[in-house]
Formats: C-alpha cells, structure tokens, sequence
C-alpha cells in the first residue's frame, strides 16, 4: 500500500534544472523551461487531487476503519496505525496525490461515514454484500478472506454442524455476523464491538465459539494459548474498498490507483508482509 509520485518527480527534476544555470543566457532558458514544467506539473496535481474527483477535505483521503483487525488494520504502542488495508490505502493515496488520514471507529460506524460523506472510504477487511451494494459503491477487490471459528482446545466443537445450540461470539456489522445469524439464529449469536472483545467473552466462557476472518483470528489464537482454529472454512468471501454512492470519480481513481498497485506487485508485497506464504489467511 504504498508508492510514487509522478508529480512529485517531475517538480524534483524542475529544481534540479534551475540549480544548474551556467549563463544569464542559459539560466533565462531554463526559467522558461522551469516555469512551463512547474505549470504542467501544478495542473497535473490540481487535475489529480480535485479536478476528476473530490474528497471530503481538499488534498485529503479520509479513510474510516476499525483498528481492531489485524493484521489488516491495528494500533502500534505509540498510537499509530499499521497493517494491509493502512499500507494499500497510503499507497493509493500516494498516487491520487493526497494525504491519507485514517479515522478510527466501530465499524459499523465506518460503513455508516461513507454513506453519510463522512469519510472518503472505508476500508477494514470488508466483504461485498447485496445489502452493503444497496448504500455505497465498492472497488474492485484486493484482496481475499476467510471465515473462521475459534473455539477453546478442549470444545466439543470439532464441525460447522457442532455450531448448532451453541452461542456463537461474533463482531457487529460483519458479513460473519450476518452468516451465523442466518445460519444459527438471532438468539445464538452475540455481537460485539470488535474481535479482541469477542474472543475475550470466549476466553471467560461467554459464548462457546467466535466467527471472524481468519487472518485476525490466527492473531488472536496465537496471543491467547487454550485457544484453536477449526480447520473446516466457514465461508470464503473477497476484501473491497467501500466508497459513497454519489463520488463515482473517486471510486474511478482509487480503482484506476488500486489496478497499478496489484500490477506492479506492491500489494502482493503488501500482504506478504503481513501473511506468510503458507498461512492459511487468504
């Protein structure tokens, strides 16, 4: 999630010419050549930053998260904002010409700020939905996920079938609450704000199980021993970047931005810094 400036590159190379004057003859060429280069330039930025598109702040991509799913978006010790969809979403930024600002919130009220023109994006592992289709628009995929259960060691829950009469933990708003609530049934399932809370109402013997996306489960299982993975899949679903039905110039860059980035292999790296090979988060 990260990369160039094009623009940037070019009003390098304009200092670099107008540093080099070696006569008042040639320094006056250069001047012209430095003042039609800088007004290219500056329309090149202009036309990027707001001319095709607009934001909610000028020269800014607000992007709304739930910094509570790793390895996807999460807090380091000094309170700042690391991960796969942190990384993309700077990277995307990057080539739009903007600056990327993250605001941290539940995620359903990250869904909410898309729609309302709150943010700009959202981005926090989020699945395509028929329903989530009906309020904004969303990009072409970046990546992939699965649906997982964690359940403690000793569970009798060795099966999606064994879910059956079980209380199921699961995060609001996301497409595992939707399923196991499908599935289940509203009364078996308890949605909370986020996955850490939910696996630590598993952890105290609240709820018998937790569905979330595998990648953040293995996180959670691994920084909390007693706990496992069922090996079964639960559902298989695609990551998107959700953006406000009305910005469709907006969704057309941050795609046009996102298909470069998956070209030129930065996103691969991206979540290869993040998930090894051989996991089975993808």
């Amino acid at each position: 999630m990260k990369k160039l400036l094009s623009v940037l590159l070019a009003a390098g190379m304009v200092l670099s010419v107008t540093a080099c004057g070696a006569s008042s003859e040639s320094t006056a060429l250069s001047d012209d050549a430095t003042s039609e280069t800088s007004t290219q330039s500056e329309a090149a930025t202009s036309e990027a930053a707001s001319g095709d598109f607009t934001t909610v702040t000028d020269g800014v991509l607000t992007m709304s998260t739930n910094a509570a799913f790793p390895p996807y978006e999460m807090t380091t010790d000094t309170g700042d904002f690391e991960g796969i969809d942190v990384e993309i979403a700077g990277a995307i930024a990057d080539k739009l010409g903007l600056e990327l600002q993250i605001d941290d919130m539940d995620f359903d009220a990250a869904l909410l700020a898309v729609q309302q023109g709150k943010s700009d994006m959202v981005m926090a592992g989020v699945t395509v939905t028929d329903d989530r289709l009906l309020v904004m628009n969303f990009t072409d995929s970046y990546a992939s996920g699965i649906q997982s259960v964690i359940v403690p060691e000793d569970s009798d829950i060795a099966s999606i079938d064994d879910m059956q009469g079980k209380l199921i933990g699961t995060q609001r708003g996301t497409t595992g609450n939707i399923y196991c609530t499908d599935d289940f049934g509203e009364e078996n399932v308890v949605a909370y704000d986020n996955g850490l809370t939910a696996v630590q109402a598993l952890m105290n013997g609240q709820v018998d199980c937790v569905v979330i996306d595998n990648a953040p489960a293995q996180e959670f299982v691994a920084a909390n021993p007693g706990l496992k993975i069922l090996d079964t899949e639960y559902a298989n679903e695609d990551y998107a970047i959700g953006v406000n039905k009305d910005n469709t110039a907006l969704l057309d860059a941050i795609n046009g931005a996102l298909a470069e980035l998956k070209a030129d292999g930065t996103v691969d790296s991206i979540i290869a810094k993040y998930i090894s090979a051989d996991s089975t988060a993808e």
